[in-house]
């Protein structure tokens, strides 16, 4: 059984901020259909947790997608 959560349970379970995630995660990470869905072609994001695990921790393929997630630099206070 899938479990769906929102954009903010997802930032509580991977560690990025919820913005992040909309912005930077979805369409270059996370594929609409396999690793999201928008319910009733409404505007709610649901990210399907149990692919997004399966995913994160499967370390039999040669690229694993998380390695295209850019991370940002804290820039130097002088």
């Amino acid at each position: 059984m899938d479990v769906y959560l929102t954009t903010e349970e997802l930032s509580s379970r991977i560690k990025y901020e919820p913005r992040y995630i909309r912005e930077q995660m979805k369409d270059r990470i996370f594929k609409k259909g396999i690793h999201y869905i928008q319910p009733f072609g409404g505007r709610k994001i649901l990210f399907v947790w149990n692919r997004i695990e399966t995913m994160m921790t499967d370390f039999t393929t040669d690229t694993n997608p998380m390695d295209k997630i850019i991370l940002r630099k804290a820039s130097k206070n002088g």
